[in-house]
């Protein structure tokens, strides 16, 4: 092959040179004119293909089936969104604000109550203080909150829910005589303190998901801040990362418990086949387990701090998504700080919520780099199977991305 191609290189070398001495004696003294100059410059956009755009395509396809079918099959009524490798594939809303008469139609920036998708963000306020140096895990509640009647349990036991305190639901249910004034993070604390209730075990013995937990890291949040918690979320949390339809509600200054909250779409149970609006209630007066309202887009720009390091450095974020308790036969998944971990995918992070007519679920694929964001104003719906088999889909995944892609378009797919 090599005594092919031989003759004929020295051929055009010697043709090369030969003409460029001709070039270089007849137009000695005229410019020179480049063969790059003569070419036009076109911009990028009108000669990149995205490879993407047909996957993307068939996915949102996909996916507005699949929520359609749940509509027609569950009655899901709610905002979806989902984003693979920095891309927003598909959000959409589906049905409406007045569940019961059927109107005021959802959009893909209605509030919903998260319900326990707020732990996630409790904890990444504590993971905040302690990048700040203010804060120890490791560091008995009492050094913050002082009359806290049990000894030994820590920061981090609260995150990992390994506390083993009672749930204060049931202290305020035997002891809140007056269920028309708010129960605040506060009196919460004062009546652990007058009652004293049995732990579940001694701290660290084991694993109990229990909303007093979070409920208490609020209120370290308060001490250690010296700022209102939900002063402390809007400060640090929601306006640097640009959420702007996120608030913790809050009935601080509240002398009674209002009919309705007033923030976000309202949320409905079920009585029978009928839809009730729920009512306000004495417990919402408690932040930190619950309390937080938000929208798909919003909780997405949090996604994308977590993805991009934007919010907490990476060593203290991965203690986030590190299995806070001993790994057991019983315990499918695992528990981080507000996350739960997928017992067979560690790389698989999650959340549901439900509460007074709110269910919410955030899933996080890391490993995929895959999110979806489901949220519901309904105790009625479809189950979280349903959502898994988006996220373990894998047969039309998209190639990584060559940027880092931000979240500033508003639009609604189909």
């Amino acid at each position: 092959m090599l005594s092919f191609y031989y003759p004929r290189l020295i051929l055009f070398a010697l043709v090369t040179v030969l003409a460029g001495a001709c070039s270089h004696s007849i137009q000695h003294n005229e410019p020179q004119t480049l063969a790059i100059d003569t070419i036009p410059l076109l911009p990028a956009d009108s000669i990149y293909f995205d490879l993407d755009l047909p996957r993307i395509a068939q996915q949102q396809h996909r996916l507005d089936s699949t929520f359609n079918r749940l509509v027609r099959l569950t009655g899901f009524n709610g905002v979806v969104l989902f984003a693979e490798k920095g891309r927003l594939v598909y959000q959409k809303a589906f049905g409406f604000s007045d569940v019961r008469k059927r109107r005021d139609s959802l959009t893909i920036d209605s509030q919903f109550e998260l319900a326990s998708v707020s732990k996630m963000f409790t904890a990444a306020a504590i993971m905040l203080l302690k990048q700040d140096g203010l804060l120890d895990y490791d560091t008995d509640i009492r050094k913050y909150i002082p009359e806290w009647p049990y000894e030994g349990v820590t920061v981090r036991l609260l995150l990992n829910h390994r506390s083993g305190l009672s749930r204060y639901q049931s202290l305020a249910h035997e002891e809140w005589k007056d269920k028309t004034i708010p129960l605040t993070n506060e009196k919460m604390i004062a009546l652990f303190v007058e009652h004293q209730p049995s732990p579940y075990f001694k701290p660290n013995r084991g694993f109990h998901y229990c909303n007093t937990n979070y409920a208490l890291l609020a209120s370290v949040v308060e001490r250690v801040s010296g700022m209102p918690f939900e002063d402390f979320m809007e400060k640090r949390l929601f306006r640097p990362l640009g959420m702007t339809h996120s608030k913790i509600y809050t009935m601080r200054n509240d002398t009674v418990v209002s009919a309705y909250i007033d923030l976000g779409v309202p949320g409905y149970d079920h009585r029978g086949w009928r839809p009730i609006r729920v009512r306000n209630d004495y417990l919402n007066g408690v932040m930190g387990d619950k309390n937080m309202f938000s929208t798909v887009g919003d909780l997405y720009r949090f996604n994308l701090a977590l993805d991009y390091g934007t919010l907490i450095g990476d060593s203290l974020l991965k203690e986030a998504f590190t299995p806070g308790s001993p790994r057991h036969r019983r315990r499918a998944d695992n528990y981080g700080f507000g996350w739960r971990i997928r017992g067979n995918a560690d790389s698989t992070v999650y959340h549901y919520g439900w509460w007074k007519g709110f269910r919410s679920f955030f899933l996080r694929d890391m490993q995929q780099q895959k999110t979806l964001i489901v949220l519901t104003n309904k105790d009625r719906g479809p189950g979280s199977d349903n959502f898994w088999n988006i996220i373990n889909d894998t047969s039309l995944s998209l190639y990584p991305a060559s940027v880092n892609l931000g979240y500033d378009e508003k639009k609604e797919f189909w």
